[in-house]
């Protein structure tokens, strides 16, 4: 089993990068005053450790945010994520407006009231489920034409009203609605794609500033809500900058880099990252949209990104696959049905402390609910802590040092 490739990377001198803050602070309805803050830190190189302050709670970056679709991280519980020390959450604007709703949601106070999480959320826009989950769809400049995966409903999802909806919830953070294109595609079609996320992301900024000075019927549950562009431009890194660019001059709080890790090879998101991020404000944070794999972190901290997300950990978790220290183990393998010892040795984690491989791997092959929430809890716990190591070496500069030991221990190909 080899470990995985060590990219190469140049290292720019961290002195000529200086520390950097940026704020902006809003009034509350009461009078009181909520910000959305960042600070950057530390750096080694690209890499760099901040503190993003938003209303309801510091986040520590580079982080790694726990996906909850439906207002769940599925198999775990809020109190699972807190121990865990999960800072922010993410959770699914399409799924939460077909179900239960944005106006119900509102009513009850918003997101963070409705689900018991009262630490920092980000909510993406739907786009990307519109392309993926809706049954029939149909995109044409005023939004995503849908129907419903549900019950077959048809809806009409637009830029203006994706943020009309994530008011509603009052995540900290809400993602502007752009348009997902598969891959691999055509140039034509990246730049047509990318040039409609563009118009769609002027339209979702005019509507959000629309909201912060007059709201009218949409109860905005969270006046502190900062909004995120989204650049596109598939795996052409000159149409990333031109979306960047374009992105950047419309003025949001922060950015964000999707339409990565839909099946590119790892190198390739790896340049793509490489030369988009140098192209976002250098004082505001940067998320890579759905990555990634945990070599994926290392790489794209050092590539200068802040913020991820992906499902991987949990979804893997529950088709008996654990990440771990030397790479992916998938526990449903006849080899460890006598095997006492833990997931993964180096991991302090509830699940590797207290069970072995054996009973694991029996609870997954007898369909127990429980092999999903221990595996997930794993895998979770994986990730957070990784990321945990990742600020840590940043703080005494020692990032290369952790990046370069990591990928001599850790591969890609599953140990079966």
């Amino acid at each position: 089993m080899g470990a995985s490739t060590n990219p190469k990377l140049h290292i720019p001198n961290p002195k000529a990068l200086p520390i950097s803050k940026w704020s902006l602070r809003f009034e509350s309805e009461h009078n009181h005053s909520v910000s959305f803050e960042f600070t950057v830190t530390h750096r080694e190189g690209l890499a760099r450790r901040g503190e993003l302050r938003t209303p309801h709670g510091v986040v520590q970056t580079p982080v790694f945010m726990p996906v909850g679709t439906r207002g769940a991280v599925k198999a775990v519980t809020h109190r699972d994520l807190e121990d865990l020390g999960a800072e922010i959450i993410l959770g699914n604007t399409y799924h939460l407006f077909l179900r239960p709703g944005g106006d119900l949601i509102a009513r009850a106070g918003g997101l963070h009231h409705f689900i018991g999480w009262h630490r920092p959320i980000l909510t993406d826009s739907g786009g990307y489920q519109v392309f993926s989950l809706a049954t029939i769809r149909r995109i044409r400049e005023e939004g995503a034409e849908f129907r419903s995966h549900l019950d077959g409903a048809k809806h009409l999802l637009t830029p203006e009203k994706a943020t009309d909806v994530q008011a509603q919830l009052g995540s900290d953070i809400a993602m502007v609605l752009d348009e997902c294109i598969a891959t691999p595609a055509t140039r034509e079609a990246a730049r047509d794609s990318m040039e409609r996320s563009i118009r769609w992301a002027r339209r979702a900024r005019t509507r959000f500033e629309q909201l912060r000075s007059d709201p009218g019927s949409v109860r905005v549950t969270n006046p502190g809500q900062a909004q995120f562009g989204i650049v596109q431009g598939a795996t052409f890194t000159d149409l990333r900058t031109e979306s960047a660019q374009a992105t950047t001059a419309i003025g949001f709080e922060a950015y964000a880099i999707g339409g990565l890790s839909v099946g590119e090879p790892p190198e390739v998101m790896y340049e793509v990252v490489g030369q988009t991020a140098p192209s976002l404000p250098e004082d505001r944070p940067r998320y890579l949209m759905g990555t990634g794999m945990p070599d994926d972190l290392f790489e794209c901290v050092a590539r200068g990104i802040d913020m991820f997300d992906c499902v991987l950990p949990t979804r893997n978790a529950r088709n008996g696959q654990f990440l771990t220290s030397a790479g992916p183990l998938s526990i449903k393998n006849a080899r460890y049905a006598e095997d006492l010892s833990p997931p993964d040795p180096a991991c302090g984690c509830y699940t590797c402390r207290t069970f072995s491989r054996a009973y694991l791997r029996h609870l997954y092959m007898s369909g127990e609910m429980t092999a999903a929430t221990l595996n997930s809890l794993h895998n979770l716990h994986f990730y957070l802590d990784t990321m945990r190591r990742i600020r840590e070496a940043l703080t005494f500069g020692m990032f290369e040092k952790l990046r370069l030991e990591f990928h001599q221990t850790f591969s890609r190909r599953p140990r079966n």
